[in-house]
């Protein structure tokens, strides 16, 4: 009977052993969803980081990235990982105004000086006042784009009143109201659709930074580029929690350990390298104007309104952007 109960002991943790050996061998995929197109710079980072992942994780960790809004539309891409249609998706927080309105203080014009800075300081953010947005979702990093410069299809602007009457294409609430002041009218473009709109005169005008502008192709309509930028757009990598949370734990740290403030501020120096390559091929295909002097105070005196028009609507809703706009400020200094 001893030797039975023994033998019974030794099966049953062989069994635990080997079942637990299977589950830590396991192979987990997750679905990756963004909407630009393969040759963006943000592509290229989630290839790097699959391959990361893969080579960390000894092959159980791997990324199937599914770009170019394969599945499902800019705007609903935060939605896909919120309700587990994709794991992680990569999106603009301008494509839906209004639901992440402390994370759109990062566009404020004139506000982002380096990708690399704004990206780190926006993502030590999240924990302290952004968090709050993401109900129903992990971010594992923001990331703010070199500032957006005006891309004309045909007109030349040198002045302010140059831009009165013009359609342009924005990335957002603030781009909006930004285009407003200065005259302009805002118009609703998906990124993917910018050079269709801008060779058809359905705008004439679109704000992208000089990367973007490669990876968009605009260089094929554009004739000016209207430096500098006015404001930068922001975005998160964002995950389903409860896929995260059934992650083995070392596979939870291993994304832990590849996100965050210096994946941040790593992956924004490669949006600025990015908008070098991008400026050369814009100078292929377009003139470049600089806005500078006495002119570039005038857009910056007539703009100014925009960000305590914008800090004071939020804090009236009862959210701390005044806070939070220093806090993004100090941060990003550093």
């Amino acid at each position: 009977m001893w030797k039975k109960g023994i033998a019974g002991l030794l099966t049953g943790a062989a069994v635990l052993a080997i079942a637990g050996g299977t589950a830590a061998a396991q192979t987990h995929e997750l679905k990756v969803s963004h909407f630009l197109p393969p040759g963006h710079t943000m592509h290229k980072e989630l290839v790097r980081w699959a391959a990361e992942l893969k080579q960390k994780s000894g092959g159980r960790l791997l990324l199937a990235i599914f770009p170019a809004s394969q599945m499902g539309p800019m705007p609903r891409q935060f939605d896909l990982a919120r309700t587990g249609v994709a794991d992680i998706a990569f999106s603009l927080h301008g494509g839906t105004p209004g639901r992440y309105p402390l994370t759109e203080i990062g566009s404020l014009p004139y506000l982002v000086k380096s990708s690399a800075s704004a990206s780190r300081a926006q993502t030590m953010l999240i924990p302290e006042y952004l968090y709050k947005e993401y109900v129903g979702l992990k971010a594992l990093y923001n990331i703010i784009v070199p500032p957006l410069n005006m891309n004309m299809a045909k007109k030349k602007i040198t002045r302010v009143e140059d831009v009165k009457g013009l359609r342009i294409r924005h990335a957002g609430k603030i781009f909006a109201q930004v285009i407003q002041q200065l005259g302009g009218t805002p118009v609703a473009v998906q990124p993917a659709a910018s050079a269709d709109a801008l060779a058809k005169g359905i705008v004439d005008g679109a704000m992208f930074p000089y990367e973007a502008a490669l990876a968009f192709k605009l260089g094929t309509v554009c004739k000016y580029v209207i430096e500098p930028g006015w404001s930068a757009a922001t975005f998160s990598l964002m995950m389903n929690p409860a896929k995260y949370a059934s992650l083995p734990a070392d596979l939870r740290k291993l994304i832990d350990d590849t996100t965050g403030p210096e994946a941040a501020a790593r992956i924004g120096a490669a949006f600025e390298k990015a908008d070098i390559a991008g400026k050369t091929y814009m100078q292929q295909h377009a003139e470049i104007v600089v806005i500078k002097g006495k002119e570039l105070e005038r857009f910056q005196t007539l703009v100014a309104p925009v960000t305590e028009r914008f800090l004071k609507e939020l804090e009236g809703k009862g959210l701390p952007a005044r806070a939070v706009y220093a806090r993004f400020k100090k941060l990003a200094a550093q």
